[in-house]
């Protein structure tokens, strides 16, 4: 708004004052101030004097107001006759530009006269003035400077003013605004004559002028960075290197300068540790330089750079390497031992790690390693050679100590002593802790106990993801020293372990280990999850350990979140060692989803997630479902098997029919007091061996019916049945009644077998002790008269089953015994065979 009104008064202004000029008729009003630019915050006086010729006053009373902007200001108008004068004072001007307008008092009202006020504040002399010749095609002088802190809000001018005092010239360069430098053509100076330069700032305000500098161009020329030839040892001049330069092809041609010179040198192994800066006053141009007390056999790279003057300093040159002449190794060196192995049958094994301690000098470029048991190395006692910082050996017997040598092409260095000191089972190292110190070192911490007190630590650390022994660093501390800052090579989301060993006079205690990263970040990977069980409400879920290039931290936590179809989001922590976690109170049915959140101290990465939900009847239920029912059926049946076994004899009769089994009868336990009567031989002679036959007969089913079809009845003459004829037997002793329910078996007895060649024996038919029922058998016969046979001279007939009128005469011979007649006995029916 304010903007639209200034420019509409700018405009009214110019049309009332333009048109009145281009008709040649006087303007309205008259505006004057005491300046147009004025400073900042200063006080403003103006006035409007308004003419006669104004059409907008003729007849009529005049009232003036004044406008600042869009703002109206009071005003005070002068004593004269027509009131036509007004006079306004504005006490602090704080705009950096403005319009004030001298205004009539009518409806609307009207512009007559008007002022632009600028406001700001005075230059300040410029600052830093300085100049700088380039030698290169083509040669210039530039200046530049500064100028100022304070914002002039005032259009401000720069010049450059220039006088050579021998050509007595003058140059004046002005600078186009907001330019605060300028470059001087060639022809306005003389490289090697001096000459004045400053500058001067100018506004509406006041005039400011720098501080004059007096310069020789060549002076304040850069020069391009030099060149360096070659780098190599002075002969016989131990530590002493011989450098060779020239400058750059645009500068070649002021060779007869003298410049100030600067070396840079570090070392080509250890960069960071050795750098030495070298300054060379007065030097000319192409002349070599020596540079010497510089290390012995030690490689170098060299950077020069040149001034001539207070010139400022070229850019540093490329490097070039040198050597020096090679000596024998100088100082001693630290050394750290680990000890494995027996000690009780002196079979130790030594891991030996050193390093140069900071007065050692290696002296070369190609040192070796000699491990002895002798103080003067040689090929008799020693251990080990390498030109490495480790070595590995088997300590001879006896051995209390061995000796560490340096060695190179010019000699070696003095040995340096290694005591062998024994593992000792003190643990005094607690607490350790290791963060980030910087970019590249790390901060490690650590608690010592009061007893044992340890003469001092060992802090050893090594890459974890490389097995190569010569990686491994160690630094030793005193005894009162419980923080070290260790510096490498150590590179980001790379694990390194970091042990704290104690020392003690007789041995190394037991140390602390922790794992450390110089910086962390989220893991690589995160373990597939896998579903190891599920019973009832629960599921277990397990995973594989992330390996160890792929963690980028040390891991911090697992967690485990699952949700179901309504979407409530739960979450378990897992334990770091066991990688397993189980989730509880689970509903059977809906699907679930999981996935696992990795975190290191560095940040969290997601894995995938899986899908699982719980049955029912789940694998434990179903297993404790079948072994119950597994138990109870085993303890059915052997309940079953028990009462069977138990009730065996009555089973048996309902389904298997009692059949006798002849092999188990008592004749085959009959002893031989009971056959001694039927020896046939004399008493003189020795008795016969007496053979039995195997036949036996069964039990009966019972006591046979009287009935016509009877199987064992003959006749109806005889109407009782066998087993009575048998038990009214003469032969049974003691046998009292007719009536008895089983029958005696009869068994034939032979003296001899039957291929004998002895005189035929008559067959004795002994009864049996058996009380088995006889064997049933389909033929019908007839009970016939059976007859025991002689025995020592006795002839007398016997009858075993009904009378004895049919029985056979004694004198009848045995060949002619009819077998059919005798049916039980018509299976053993035997043919006496002589042997040819």
């Amino acid at each position: 708004m304010i903007s639209t009104w200034t420019s509409v008064i700018v405009m009214l202004v110019a049309f009332v004052n333009g048109a009145r000029n281009e008709d040649g008729i006087q303007p309205c009003a008259e505006v004057q101030t005491s300046s147009s630019a004025v400073p900042l915050g200063s006080p403003v006086t103006a006035t409007c004097v308004i003419t006669d010729a104004c059409p907008l006053v003729i007849g009529q009373a005049v009232h003036i107001v004044w406008m600042l902007g869009d703002r109206f200001l009071p005003s005070s108008s002068v004593s004269n006759e027509s009131g036509r004068v007004s006079e306004v004072v504005i006490q602090s001007f704080n705009h950096t530009r403005e319009f004030l307008t001298c205004c009539v008092q009518a409806s609307p009202v009207q512009v007559v006269g008007g002022v632009e006020i600028r406001a700001g504040y005075p230059p300040e002399a410029p600052q830093n003035l300085s100049c700088q010749t380039n030698l290169t095609t083509p040669i210039t002088l530039t200046c530049s400077w500064d100028p100022g802190q304070q914002e002039t809000h005032l259009l401000t001018k720069y010049t450059l003013h220039t006088e050579i005092w021998d050509l007595n010239q003058n140059h004046t360069y002005k600078v186009p605004p907001g330019i605060h430098r300028y470059t001087i053509p060639r022809a306005d100076f003389v490289l090697f004559s001096e000459m004045k330069i400053y500058v001067k700032a100018k506004n509406e305000l006041a005039e400011a002028t720098s501080v004059p500098i007096i310069l020789e161009p060549t002076s304040a020329a850069k020069f391009d960075p030099p060149t360096i030839l070659r780098v190599q040892a002075v002969p016989k001049k131990y530590g002493c290197l011989k450098l060779s330069w020239i400058l750059s092809q645009h500068q070649a041609w002021m060779h007869n300068l003298r410049l100030s010179l600067e070396v840079r040198l570090e070392t080509a192994e250890r960069r960071q540790l050795i750098e030495q800066l070298i300054p060379v006053r007065q030097v000319r141009p192409a002349r070599p330089v020596d540079l010497c007390r510089l290390f012995h056999g030690t490689q170098y790279l060299a950077q020069i750079r040149v001034r001539y003057l207070q010139s400022p300093w070229s850019e540093w040159s490329s490097s070039q390497s040198g050597v020096t002449l090679e000596s024998a190794p100088t100082g001693r060196l630290d050394w750290w031992m680990k000890v494995s192995g027996d000690d009780m049958h002196k079979q130790l094994n030594i891991h030996l790690f050193w390093k140069p301690s900071k007065q050692f000098r290696a002296n070369s470029q190609n040192v070796s390693y000699i491990v002895s048991v002798q103080k003067l190395p040689g090929e008799k006692g020693k251990l080990c050679s390498t030109m490495g910082n480790y070595c590995t050996f088997k300590l001879p017997r006896k051995a209390k100590k061995v000796y560490l040598s340096a060695l190179n092409a010019a000699g070696k260095s003095n040995p340096t002593e290694v005591r062998i000191y024994l593992p000792k089972d003190h643990t005094v190292i607690s607490d350790i802790s290791v963060i980030p110190h910087d970019d590249r070192s790390l901060l490690v911490q650590w608690r010592s106990l009061v007893s044992p007190s340890p003469t001092g630590f060992v802090v050893e650390w090594r890459p974890l993801l490389k097995t190569d022994l010569s990686l491994t660093q160690f630094e030793i501390t005193d005894r009162n020293q419980t923080s070290l800052v260790i510096t490498g090579s150590f590179e980001p989301y790379k694990p390194y372990g970091i042990s704290v060993y104690p020392r003690f006079k007789d041995g190394i205690g037991l140390p602390q280990t922790v794992n450390a990263y110089l910086r962390q970040k989220a893991p690589y990977m995160v373990p597939k999850i896998r579903i190891k069980k599920t019973w009832q409400s629960r599921i277990e879920l397990t995973w594989d350990e992330i390996p160890l290039d792929q963690r980028n931290g040390i891991i911090q936590s697992y967690k485990v979140f699952y949700w179901n179809e309504k979407g409530l989001i739960n979450a378990v922590n897992a334990d770091l060692e066991e990688r397993r976690v189980v989730l509880k109170d689970l509903n059977t049915g809906p699907l679930y989803e999981a996935y696992m959140m990795v975190s290191t101290f560095g940040g969290s990465l997601n894995g995938s997630t899986i899908h699982f939900n719980i049955e029912p009847f789940d694998v434990v239920t179903v297993v404790l479902i079948v072994t119950a029912s597994g138990v109870g059926l085993s303890l059915l049946i052997i309940f079953i098997f028990t009462t069977c076994f138990s009730n065996h004899r009555r089973l048996k009769g309902h389904f298997w029919p009692a059949v006798p089994d002849p092999a188990n009868s008592s004749i085959k336990r009959w002893t031989s007091e009971s056959t001694q009567d039927t020896n046939l031989a004399s008493d003189s002679e020795d008795p016969n061996p007496i053979y039995l036959s195997h036949l036996s007969f069964l039990d009966l089913p019972g006591k046979l019916s009287k009935q016509d079809d009877d199987l064992w009845l003959s006749s109806a003459e005889d109407t009782s049945d066998l087993g009575e004829s048998i038990c009214g037997s003469p032969f049974i002793p003691g046998y009292s009644g007719s009536n008895c329910d089983s029958v005696p078996y009869a068994t034939v007895i032979f003296s001899s077998p039957r291929n004998s060649t002895t005189d035929k024996a008559p067959h004795v038919y002994l009864r049996s002790e058996s009380t088995q029922p006889l064997l049933e058998t389909e033929e019908s016969f007839s009970p016939k008269c059976y007859q025991n046979m002689a025995t020592e001279g006795l002839s007398r007939e016997q009858c075993f089953f009904g009378k004895c009128h049919d029985c056979v005469p004694e004198e009848k011979a045995d060949s002619d015994i009819l077998w059919d007649d005798f049916p039980f006995l018509r299976a053993l029916a035997m043919n006496d065979t002589q042997n040819d």
